[in-house]
């Protein structure tokens, strides 16, 4: 059997089967690639079709359509079976601890240019960067990659989760500029940042209870965010610009809950960030602007109830 044989056949068996996508991949063509050329031991971003007349011994395409199997039955990630991510074209470790590296917010790092740059909010001040609910560590890991004057720490609830993250983080060689703190929110940061990135729990309730196999694999701390998905970011906002530097901004991903978000804080003026999923997923908040919202509370918890 010929490589893109087994490409195809394995392609065909995924698309068949009841699967979810969006842990990396976002269809059977990319995931049966994925999945192909890990077996194989080749190159992640290696080009099928100059490969396509390579013979296979039928030992390698058994081990392949073995993990095809797996992938099948046990509805784990891939990421879960060949315990590797990417993430803007960076390799992450990573396993059940924590979910696999996704956020939009990656986009954004790796942006040099345009309306939705990061960097045009960034400066010659910009000395400290918090990535908020850090999990494997990606974004911590890619913020210190694309800043390298930059001095990181990278939070999390679960010292399971920051396992992985040590993980990353020392593979990349970068224990000297990324620092991992386990803390429930602000709980054990009482420093201020120039930075913050969070991609929180934001999934409502009525989500969770719809997610398919592959996301139900994931941590749900890592994930649900209450009746709203607003639980934790309600926490977050109110206490954000005290953590601030007076240039400092936030970088917050929502997901699909924007209606949800809007509803929460209806004054609360955040500048929306274009990303690959579109205009209302991620967000931007100032110092000064929380400040404004804040002004206008008489609950400084603000957030409309869950």
């Amino acid at each position: 059997m010929t490589l893109i044989e087994l490409f195809e056949t394995a392609r065909a068996r995924l698309q068949a089967a009841p699967l979810a996508y969006g842990q990396g991949s976002t269809n059977a063509h990319d995931e049966a690639a994925w999945l192909l050329l890990w077996r194989l031991g080749l190159p992640p971003d290696s080009d099928l079709a100059a490969l396509a007349g390579q013979p296979i011994e039928p030992a390698q395409v058994q081990a392949v359509l073995d993990l095809i199997e797996q992938r099948i039955r046990s509805r784990q990630p891939a990421a879960y079976l060949t315990r590797q991510a990417w993430l803007q074209g960076v390799p992450f470790y990573v396993d059940e601890r924590s979910i696999v590296p996704r956020s939009l917010i990656a986009e954004l790092i790796a942006a040099a240019e345009g309306a939705d740059c990061l960097d045009d909010w960034l400066g010659e001040h910009t000395r400290r960067v918090l990535d908020l609910c850090t999990g494997n560590a990606s974004l911590a890991v890619l913020a210190a990659l694309a800043w390298p004057e930059v001095q990181v720490d990278a939070a999390d609830l679960s010292p399971a989760a920051l396992a992985v993250a040590r993980i990353n983080v020392e593979q990349h060689g970068l224990t000297a500029r990324v620092r991992l703190i386990e803390s429930d929110g602000w709980a054990a940061l009482p420093e201020r940042y120039d930075l913050i990135l969070c991609n929180p729990p934001y999934v409502c309730r009525a989500s969770m209870e719809a997610l398919p196999p592959e996301f139900r694999a994931e941590p749900p701390l890592a994930l649900d965010g209450g009746t709203d998905g607003m639980d934790f970011i309600r926490s977050l906002l109110a206490q954000a610009a005290a953590h601030l530097h007076p240039e400092g901004v936030l970088v917050l991903e929502i997901g699909h809950e924007r209606a949800h978000f809007e509803r929460a804080f209806p004054d609360l003026p955040a500048h929306w960030l274009h990303t690959s999923a579109g205009p209302d997923a991620v967000l931007l908040l100032t110092r000064a602007a929380l400040e404004i919202w804040q002004s206008t509370l008489t609950d400084p918890t603000h957030g409309a109830p869950a």
